[in-house]
């Protein structure tokens, strides 16, 4: 059997059954790699204990329908794309870091920004996840201070223009 074969990050779309598992990474990632950039405060009131919880989720992710980043069976990221451009969720297993999960999602939003024929990709970005934006063509529109049940938290308005051909 061919690891390399194996180790293949795959993007598929979004099954309700798979809502334990993001809601897990997204907890998980915040607590275990934002960590690093944020305080305790910070994380607790980004990704709450209550965050682990499935029916909000479920309901966000039937409407957003979320890419999923999976190899096997594992899933291992995921993130959301809304039809103007805008990326809210984008997160990968904290264990994925680094090995091409984020390069992988972010192919399928290039992809389906041109079948939107969306020329501006927009997020508000941890400090945590901007330099890998940065890495994928996003530039800094501005730092901002988003205020969470009264603790500041630094993100930044992040966008990437696409050159898109209309004709196709």
């Amino acid at each position: 059997m061919d690891m390399h074969r194996q180790q293949e990050i795959l993007i598929r779309n979004y099954n309700p059954e798979d809502v334990r598992a993001l809601a897990d990474i997204f907890y998980n990632t915040i607590h275990r790699v934002n960590i690093q950039h944020y305080s305790r405060d910070q994380v607790d009131v980004w990704a709450p204990k209550s965050s682990l919880e499935t029916e909000g989720w479920a309901k966000k992710f039937f409407r957003t329908k979320p890419f999923i980043a999976v190899i096997g069976t594992e899933i291992i990221g995921f993130a959301e794309f809304e039809p103007n451009g805008h990326i809210d969720c984008f997160y990968c297993h904290h264990d994925w870091i680094g090995k091409g999960v984020g390069k992988a999602l972010m192919k399928a939003i290039f992809e389906k920004a041109r079948e939107y024929k969306v020329d501006t990709i927009f997020s508000e970005v941890s400090i945590t996840a901007k330099p890998f934006f940065e890495k994928q063509g996003f530039k800094v529109v501005a730092e901002q201070t988003v205020v969470k049940k009264g603790v500041e938290l630094i993100n930044y308005k992040m966008e990437k223009c696409l050159a898109l051909n209309h004709n196709s």
